[in-house]
């Protein structure tokens, strides 16, 4: 069976109808305007000198009209106007009155129409009643009228509350439907935010480690190479050596003992409706400053390289990201030299200026003759320090010199941090 046959086989209800009970409520009191026009019609055909079957298939057919109250409206209340001198009718008039002030018909055809029907009530029952029991014409014409008011006027206010009260749950329920896609349409944004802020942290994570890693390991293979040449000759430098291996694994480990301890710290949840990402700034507390640059370059002259260090200005202390980030580019261009310009004579130029901080790290050319430590390289050591320079709205330059060495250049702004 194809989509099409199954959806005819879950057919919904017939023609107008929107709902099955609508169906079957139609049609039950349309059945019951059938029986009682149909009974009414006995004694019109008797008035109008007709077989009583005819009057009762017309009442039958005139009661049954009021099946299609909700698709016809007017025309069922005119029905009903129609057969009011046969005095017949009476449920297709007060129902079909109600459907029609309940509907979407204009105001002023339903005033029309219910007003048509008030005069047709009055002027049937003021004819048909029977005035020779002494009932003065005062008395009989408001009767008359009490009745065609109390016969039209309440379905029609009962209509048009019901019908108000209609279009008011449907707006609410408009009104709602939008807020619930709203609402989803906002926890989809949410999610991807805080995919993106996930994106965002493991990045810097990523980052992070391979500072933190890569400077100690690289001094730490630059150390255990130079210990493996001098181990035999030089036994008291090999000692050295060794213990500088040690000192910088141990460094190794406690950075990143600190930067783990950061992650696993617990955060406290938040009475929010949408996942939220909590945003780790792995080290930031206690990470490295401008102050540990010495010791920074120091530990390079540990491990052979000539290195010399030009600080000019005033250091007035600045605020963490931008020291972390200072001390982690000059870090990274030192291991770079290490990995890739082995021998090669460096410098290491900072500047505090008024309103930033320039640091350069440049190396001569490399030094053909001098064994490198075999260090490998993963491409993202310059990526990192750009990101880290453009983050804080700085400017990073790299690249090779005219000489043939390898020059590192960043300016992070900055506002002094006083005590």
């Amino acid at each position: 069976m194809t989509s099409t046959g199954e959806e005819q086989g879950r057919a919904g209800p017939p023609l107008w109808w929107e709902r099955r009970r609508d169906v079957v409520w139609d049609v039950g009191i349309g059945a019951v305007s059938a029986l009682e026009c149909a009974w009414e019609g006995v004694p019109f055909a008797r008035e109008a000198g007709v077989p009583a079957v005819l009057g009762v298939l017309f009442g039958a057919v005139v009661g049954a009209t009021l099946v299609l109250r909700r698709r016809w409206p007017v025309a069922v209340v005119l029905v009903a106007i129609a057969v009011t001198p046969a005095v017949m009718g009476f449920l297709l008039g007060v129902v079909g009155l109600y459907t029609l002030a309940a509907c979407e018909v204009p105001r002023r055809v339903t005033a029309t129409v219910a007003s048509m029907s008030l005069v047709a009530t009055l002027v049937v029952i003021y004819l048909r009643t029977d005035d020779g029991a002494g009932v003065t014409q005062t008395l009989l014409l408001s009767l008359s009228v009490f009745v065609a008011v109390a016969l039209t006027v309440p379905p029609v206010l009962l209509g048009m509350y019901v019908g108000a009260r209609r279009r008011l749950m449907e707006s609410l329920h408009e009104r709602a439907d939008s807020l619930e896609r709203e609402l989803s349409l906002l926890a989809e944004r949410a999610e991807e935010r805080a995919e993106w802020a996930r994106t965002e942290e493991r990045t810097r994570i990523a980052r992070e480690m391979h500072d933190v890693v890569a400077h100690r390991v690289s001094l730490m293979v630059v150390h255990a190479a130079a210990l493996q040449a001098v181990a035999v000759k030089d036994p008291v430098k090999a000692a050295r050596n060794a213990a500088l291996v040690g000192d910088m694994g141990r460094q190794a480990l406690t950075e990143l003992r600190e930067m783990l301890g950061v992650l696993r710290a617990p955060v406290a949840p938040k009475p929010v409706a949408v996942p939220v990402v909590p945003v780790v700034v792995a080290g930031q507390e206690e990470g490295p400053s401008l102050a540990e640059l010495e010791v920074l370059v120091g530990q390079s002259r540990e491990a052979g390289m000539v290195v010399r260090l030009d600080v000019r200005g005033e250091w007035p202390g600045y605020a963490a990201e931008v020291e972390q980030t200072a001390y982690r580019v000059v870090q990274e261009a030192l291991t770079n030299c290490h990995k890739h310009a082995p021998g090669a004579e460096v410098v290491v130029r900072l500047a505090h200026r008024e309103g930033e901080v320039a640091m350069q790290v440049e190396n001569g050319p490399c030094d053909g003759d001098a064994g490198g430590a075999g260090l490998p390289s993963g491409g993202n050591g310059l990526v990192g320090m750009r990101e880290r320079v453009l983050g804080l709205g700085g400017v990073f330059v790299a690249g090779p010199t005219d000489s043939g060495g390898f020059r590192v250049s960043a300016v992070l702004p900055c506002a002094p941090v006083r005590a």
